[in-house]
């Protein structure tokens, strides 16, 4: 196999730490590039600057002006948090959209040389919400919220890159993500960090909202499988095989954070309901196209989330 010289935007966040992990198991040389937000984790680069195939540069996408030889570049760097970007959508605005165009200008740049790969790291969150069915690559994007509509702009600024200045890219949409080391904004972590402090766990709605569930090693998988055997210039959907409405997921979390012995005090930790402008109802994906490649994923939310329970109990994040 061909060792690669990888680009890695966001390296410290949840879904691109999992990645740079396995890019150094190939012993791949990998560039981490991260502004250090509030959701990096900084374990992450002391475990990483132990391996000498890791070089690690603090910067912000949207400032950064060079970008070293690399095959790939992999871009998880983003603001992801939905309830976040109703609040104030400038941040997701300036990182997923304006911080997406530099990096393309980048890319651009080489192009007297080789340009590299670009593989955006998008989310199915781009075609907004399905009551039945599957979504594919080919549906119109129909994003609900300034999150998903932020995305969705960066996926469409590099069809337009690759039209006009033929940069060369691979968009992969994925479903929710879940693993260690995830900050407490997201279901799991943050429904274990209220349990620790005694508090309501806050729920949309009425729970019945449906995601699909995909480890992040799986995602991790799915990104490298499409570096090895996917079509450049093409967008693959990655769903894992769990798909449950999210107070399935509370009432899961807290029949393991209390080893089933809590009786009925689980109805006290989810009586915290609210509305989030702009929910989406249910998030499905059809990626036959990916699984074509060889690629499914590995690991079962309900043969995990015991264990990811027990680790978010006893490492409190703040």
């Amino acid at each position: 196999m061909q060792t690669m010289v990888t680009a890695v935007t966001g390296c410290l966040g949840f879904m691109g730490s999992h990645f740079t992990r396995a890019c150094l198991s190939r012993g791949w040389h990998v560039w981490g590039i991260d502004k250090m937000t509030y959701a990096s984790n900084l374990r992450c680069l002391k475990e990483f600057q132990n391996n000498p195939l890791f070089k690690f540069t603090k910067e912000d996408i949207r400032a950064m002006q060079h970008l070293s030889d690399v095959d790939i570049v992999v871009n998880f760097a983003a603001e992801t948090h939905v309830d976040n970007s109703i609040m104030d959508s400038a941040n997701f605005v300036q990182t997923n959209i304006c911080g997406v165009e530099n990096l393309l200008e980048l890319i651009r740049s080489k192009r007297n040389y080789e340009m590299p790969l670009l593989i955006q790291v998008s989310t199915d969150e781009v075609y907004g919400d399905i009551e039945n069915g599957l979504h594919t690559e080919q549906d119109r994007l129909q994003p609900s919220n300034p999150y998903s509509s932020s995305k969705a702009a960066a996926d469409l600024l590099i069809l337009g890159w690759h039209r006009t200045h033929h940069v060369p890219y691979i968009i992969i949409r994925p479903t929710n993500n879940y693993g260690l080391d995830q900050y407490p904004e997201k279901l799991i972590p943050k429904a274990v960090k209220y349990l620790t402090l005694g508090k309501p766990i806050p729920v949309h709605g009425d729970g019945s909202y449906r995601r699909t569930w995909l480890h992040a090693q799986d995602t991790a998988a799915g990104i490298l499988t499409v570096i090895d055997r996917g079509e450049r210039n093409t967008i693959y959907n990655m769903a894992g095989n769990d798909e449950l409405p999210n107070l399935e997921i509370i009432k899961k979390i807290i029949n393991y954070y209390f080893d089933g012995a809590q009786d009925q005090r689980w109805q006290e930790f989810v009586k915290q309901n609210f509305i989030r402008m702009g929910e989406d109802v249910r998030y499905s994906l059809d990626d036959a196209k990916l699984r074509a490649l060889g690629w499914n994923p590995q690991r079962d939310l309900n043969q995990e989330i015991r264990a990811l329970v027990d680790y978010y109990k006893n490492h409190f994040i703040w």
